[in-house]
């Protein structure tokens, strides 16, 4: 304990730092240089930088620096949700697994389905977020007039979210002229989550009766679901001219439906994939259960590796989390005497068991694993989870490492991995699908030019902003 609260204290007396002998990797580049970080900004890059003053000064000799990863998709169940998570808590897992900001959903409880309870999810994140946090606006049947006042605050939120599918609460919109008003004139980035309601509904009438298991969540939800929301999405904001961004990318199916032939920056109609798609299978249920239960549902083993093509050519445009925590009972698991993850041995009931994985501190690191088995290349990690976060959903001076730009930046290990276990997860929730994988690791983490991880310490006293975007 003294150790950390001297490093706490070393912390908050010398908030400039150089960072020498790093490779850092931006813009599609790898290059050995030093950073020179003063007043929450990259002051200078360059090899060999002289400095006066006081400075902490940390070697990067053998490690790379990365942008800070911008994770779009996260639930961090604050306000109403707490017994799962706060924002508080998983910032603090985030920071750990090197994301410097991220967009929290808004099906929380209340539902941020006006301007004044959105606002309220901000204020919580100025006082308590150690990252940098941006609230989505959330969309129901009947609150397009609330959603519409986004227009005149572009650069202060990130986006809205619609549920074209199955959702908490007040929050599944299926109503067409709701749709139509919202994609006509919002102004902002809309985000879908795309599945078919109809299809989920006829798929559980079709097999009504069925004491249903993990292994057939898949079955439920299926391709077609998924297709057929975002098809529909496709073709309204075709209609529309709508920038729409679509959630959490599950099947080969609608991989057709996107485009590799422009540039980001020139797409309206942008997707995102989850690192859970990207590494779990349907052949996982048996070993997993419920603990990879999620919406969309992890699929087939042949989309997982056209998930991967089309991340690699360009179709895909950004990598998430899409955190989504959930107590140990409301996923039918309890940890046995030695600590692990078991089943309870009367189960839990298919619709009872909630849906969503915690994964914000294990998602860089998850990545950076198939880097090192050869499966994506760390220039294409920093493309995919920072620089192309940024410019979808245009971010300002955040995403990349560029003299004058927010110091958001973290430190990896490539050579050193670490097992995931009870003892060194973050979560409030206590547990993870990823327990008992050996990942690289995170060494240092900075929000704003603020040292807020290093060594497996997290220091909060200092926050996260709210980000800011670049709108006219």
């Amino acid at each position: 304990m003294h150790a950390v609260s001297l490093m706490v204290k070393l912390i908050k007396k010398m908030a400039k730092y150089i960072i020498r002998n790093i490779q850092v990797v931006n813009e599609g580049n790898i290059t050995e240089t030093d950073i020179l970080i003063n007043e929450q900004r990259i002051q200078k890059i360059a090899p060999g930088i002289a400095i006066q003053g006081a400075y902490t000064e940390i070697e990067g000799t053998g490690k790379y620096l990365l942008p800070g990863i911008i994770d779009d998709q996260v639930h961090f169940r604050e306000p109403g949700l707490t017994h799962k998570a706060n924002i508080s808590s998983e910032s603090r897992a985030a920071v750990a697994g090197g994301i410097t900001s991220f967009m929290e959903m808004p099906n929380t409880v209340p539902n941020a389905l006006t301007q004044e309870l959105l606002e309220q999810k901000y204020g919580i994140g100025a006082l308590t977020s150690v990252a940098n946090y941006s609230f989505y606006m959330g969309t129901s049947n009947n609150n397009e007039e609330e959603v519409l006042k986004t227009n005149a605050r572009k650069k202060d939120i990130c986006g809205i979210k619609i549920f074209m599918g199955a959702s908490t609460g007040n929050m599944l919109v299926d109503n067409y002229r709701t749709l139509d008003r919202i994609f006509s004139d919002a102004e902002l980035l809309i985000a879908t989550h795309c599945e078919d309601e109809r299809v989920i509904q006829k798929n559980l009438q079709k097999y009504s009766g069925t004491m249903f298991e993990p292994k057939d969540h898949p079955i439920i939800r299926d391709t077609e679901a998924c297709f057929q929301s975002s098809f529909s999405a496709i073709q309204l904001a075709m209609m529309r001219n709508t920038r729409l961004h679509i959630l959490h990318i599950t099947t080969a199916k609608e991989l057709q439906l996107f485009s590799n032939m422009m540039p980001l920056k020139e797409k309206r109609i942008t997707s995102e994939v989850c690192v859970h798609h990207l590494h779990f299978t349907a052949n996982d249920y048996d070993r997993l259960g419920y603990q990879i239960k999620c919406n969309p549902a992890i699929k087939a083993a042949e989309n997982k590796e056209a998930l991967w093509a089309a991340l690699l050519d360009d179709r895909l445009d950004v990598i998430a989390t899409d955190h989504a925590p959930h107590a140990m009972a409301e996923k039918g698991i309890f940890r046995d005497g030695n600590g692990d993850l078991q089943t309870h041995p009367e189960g839990i009931a298919y619709n009872h068991a909630h849906a969503g994985l915690p994964l914000v501190q294990h998602g860089l690191p998850l990545m950076l694993s198939y880097v090192n088995k050869g499966k994506i290349s760390l220039e294409k990690v920093v493309e995919k989870m920072c620089h192309a976060v940024a410019d979808c959903f245009q971010i300002a001076e955040r995403g990349y490492i560029r003299e004058g730009y927010f110091a958001d930046l973290v430190m990896v290990d490539l050579k050193h991995e670490t097992i995931v276990k009870e003892d060194n997860l973050l979560y409030y929730c206590g547990w993870s699908p990823m327990e008992g994988m050996s990942l690289p690791i995170v060494t240092h983490t900075f929000v704003n030019g603020n040292l807020v991880y290093a060594k497996g310490v997290v220091i909060d006293e200092n926050k996260g902003m709210r980000l800011r975007f670049d709108r006219d």
